[in-house]
């Protein structure tokens, strides 16, 4: 289940300014020295471009005056030293007495005015200019590089980001270089994982240069890739002993006569990804409704908000879903802090109708997470998000990271901002990037599915957070596996079969 587009299994996410710390962290360390680690940076690169283009009429090496472009100047010298054509085009000379002045001291290739750069028919461009190091957009000759390789369609390997690429928040203001490869160090960056900057890193090769996996508990990192090695030793994993009940139940709201659908969407979900037992609790005008869609999932009138206490006193679930389908109609922001009082400290996933029945009012709905003990779940896509958290979405200097982080501190919830590179948060500050986004999963119903898988693994006792990283992660996979015609009564069949792979 590793995507096909990221390379290495490093789980954490490292800032540009994290990775800075670690490079210096390493110097320290040893065996290798900063100067130590720019030579094997240029190693993996020189091993990385001559794997993916071996017929290549040419290099040319931008080189910038940061230790980015050290590392341009030591691959510029081994492609030299392997007797292939290449270039070198220089910004800025590089600091005196730093790792990347010795580079350039050592790479025989005569370094040419950067504003003379024009990509060559064949050629490969290898951009290092300033990777994460940049904190502004590109200007001047840089900006005319990037823009001149994107009209000669030229095929561009970057070394760490894209030069004009946020590395924090995958942004970019004004030019940038789009590569068909990048080659990082160590750890990805949120860059290589958030939209647009993923789609701007092309494929993205993770090298080992020589930095310890010490120096990472120094650095405390709180980001992850959403890779199964987060969550999996979490996933259930059912005894011998236990009874359906003692598996889990997950209560499922259903919505009106005429929208009953996503519910049973999200309660075969909470099945398939392993809940012993799943109800729909229903108002009376669609019971029959759902009872005649329904075998294994069993129903239960309740007219919410005034049949829950009653239903919670004849079978307390160990987890609950309010939204897909509910409608607007009803008095739904009444049911959820009416199921918050109630839920103790199960956990309670909140979708669809849930959210924007708070648009008006978010507070209400962060005052009641807080007075409440529940483990609550909350799973916009940017439009809910934006009715929730109008503030968050409206500031264009955040990066999708960031905003997701703070909602999730702000609801005191674990909160999944879906998406192509869906991010999750939980309010403790950690947070995963999810990297496998399926444009199949662009269809009606799905996220009503996801709902349910995270309800059914809390429901198992799996830890909010873990569990809406394993479902998010499980529901891309789902996705990608069957690819073109899938609708949303498809995903919950595919589980069992993913879930074989990891257990």
């Amino acid at each position: 289940m590793q995507s096909a587009q990221k390379s290495g299994t490093g789980l954490e996410v490292l800032t540009p300014a994290e990775m800075a710390e670690a490079d210096r962290l390493a110097a320290e360390i040893g065996p290798n020295d900063g100067y130590g680690l720019m030579r094997n940076a240029g190693a993996a690169i020189l091993r990385a471009v001559l794997a993916r283009y071996p017929q290549a009429r040419g290099f040319d090496v931008l080189c910038g005056p940061g230790n980015n472009g050290g590392d341009g100047y030591e691959v510029a010298r081994r492609l030299h030293e392997a007797g292939m054509p290449v270039a070198v085009w220089r910004e800025g000379r590089p600091r005196p007495g730093s790792d990347a002045e010795r580079a350039a001291g050592r790479c025989p290739v005569a370094p040419r005015p950067l504003d003379d750069f024009a990509p060559q028919p064949g050629g490969v461009v290898i951009d290092a200019l300033y990777g994460a190091g940049l904190a502004r957009a590109l200007d001047g000759a840089a900006a005319r590089a990037a823009e001149r390789c994107r009209a000669a369609g030229a095929a561009v390997i970057a070394v760490d980001l894209p030069s004009g690429l946020s590395g924090e928040s995958g942004r970019a203001v004004g030019a940038v270089f789009a590569a068909d490869l990048t080659v990082t160090f160590f750890r990805l960056k949120p860059a290589h994982l958030i939209e647009p900057g993923r789609a701007l890193c092309g494929e993205v090769a993770l090298a080992d240069i020589g930095i310890p996996d010490a120096v990472l508990a120094t650095i405390a990192p709180k980001t992850f890739r959403n890779l199964p090695a987060l969550w999996s030793a979490a996933l259930p994993r059912p005894r011998r002993d236990q009874h359906k009940y003692s598996r889990g139940h997950v209560a499922v709201l259903s919505g009106g006569p005429s929208s009953t659908g996503a519910a049973r969407l999200t309660a075969l979900a909470a099945a398939r990804i392993g809940a012993g037992a799943v109800s729909i609790w229903s108002p009376g005008n669609a019971l029959a409704v759902n009872a005649a869609h329904l075998t294994s999932i069993m129903v239960r009138k309740v007219d919410a908000p005034d049949g829950l206490a009653a239903a919670f006193e004849a079978r307390r679930p160990d987890a609950m879903v309010i939204g897909p389908g509910f409608g607007l109609d009803r008095p739904l922001r009444e049911t959820v802090i009416e199921a918050l009082r109630l839920t103790g400290k199960r956990a309670l996933v909140l979708d669809a109708d849930a959210l924007t029945a708070f648009r008006d009012a978010p507070d209400a709905l962060f005052a009641a997470i807080a007075a409440s003990e529940a483990n609550a779940v909350l799973t916009p896509h940017e439009g809910e998000f934006a009715r929730l958290y109008p503030d968050l979405a409206a500031d264009e200097g955040l990066s999708k990271l960031t905003r997701a982080r703070a909602a999730a501190a702000r609801a005191g919830a674990v909160v999944i901002l879906k998406g192509p590179d869906t991010v999750i948060a939980a309010p403790d500050g950690r947070a995963a990037i999810n990297e496998n986004g399926s444009p199949w999963l662009a269809t009606a119903g799905s996220g009503d599915v996801l709902a349910g898988m995270v309800a059914g693994l809390c429901a198992q006792k799996m830890p909010a957070f873990e569990a809406a990283c394993a479902a998010v992660r499980l529901h891309a996979e789902a996705g990608s596996r069957f690819g073109p015609g899938l609708i949303a009564e498809d995903l919950p069949g595919l589980l069992p079969a993913l879930l074989r792979e990891i257990l």
